[in-house]
């Protein structure tokens, strides 16, 4: 009896797994389906872009250490190697690119480090009290950024939310809940509800 039991406890965790793997699973990237409800929104490791401000540290160089905006071009500029590309990088890519930037004649073995200060900010539409512009904060969900734009309005679908991102040509469908990411420059639409 204890076989068996174990046996069909086995067989069910396995099924488990074998589902939670399958594409369209909780979890999973945006659905092919266009209009198609998105179970869950996670954000991929953050590429910079126009607006985010960062610090690169340059050890022993007190020249070439600041604070740099990500311009409209998508590019830094930096004393001693000009113009550096930041938009689309990740933070350990962009310490590389100055790196190998600085090394073209001018330092030997620099060493970089960079970090983000201020994230370009999130834009939110719809059905909440104070549409607008905010400033992005880490691990920021939809329904922290409808509480930032000062809650919903009596006509607001509180189940549902819109969300583009930076660069996406459309919007994806997610359920309105406290799994549901928020990147910097999203622009997040909250629908009217159907009385």
């Amino acid at each position: 009896m204890r076989h068996w039991l174990g046996t069909a406890i086995l067989g069910i965790l396995l099924a488990c797994s074998v589902a939670a793997c399958a594409p369209g699973a909780v979890g999973a990237g945006p659905s092919s389906g266009a209009g198609g409800l998105v179970p869950t929104r996670e954000v991929a490791e953050y590429r910079l872009g126009a607006a985010d401000k960062v610090r690169i540290n340059v050890f022993n160089e007190e020249a070439l250490t600041g604070e740099f905006l990500v311009g409209g071009n998508g590019k830094i500029s930096m004393p001693l190697i000009g113009e550096v590309q930041a938009a689309g990088l990740t933070v350990s890519m962009l310490q590389e690119e100055i790196a190998v930037a600085l090394r073209q004649g001018y330092i030997n073995e620099p060493r970089v480090s960079a970090e983000i200060l201020t994230y370009r900010p999130f834009y939110i539409l719809g059905e909440v009290n104070k549409p607008g512009e905010y400033p992005f904060t880490n691990n920021l969900t939809a329904l922290n950024a409808v509480a930032t734009a000062q809650g919903f309005t009596y006509r607001a679908n509180t189940k549902l939310v819109y969300i583009k991102r930076a660069g996406d040509s459309g919007e994806q469908v997610y359920p309105l809940t406290t799994a549901t990411q928020v990147a910097p420059g999203d622009t997040i639409r909250i629908g009217e509800r159907y009385f």
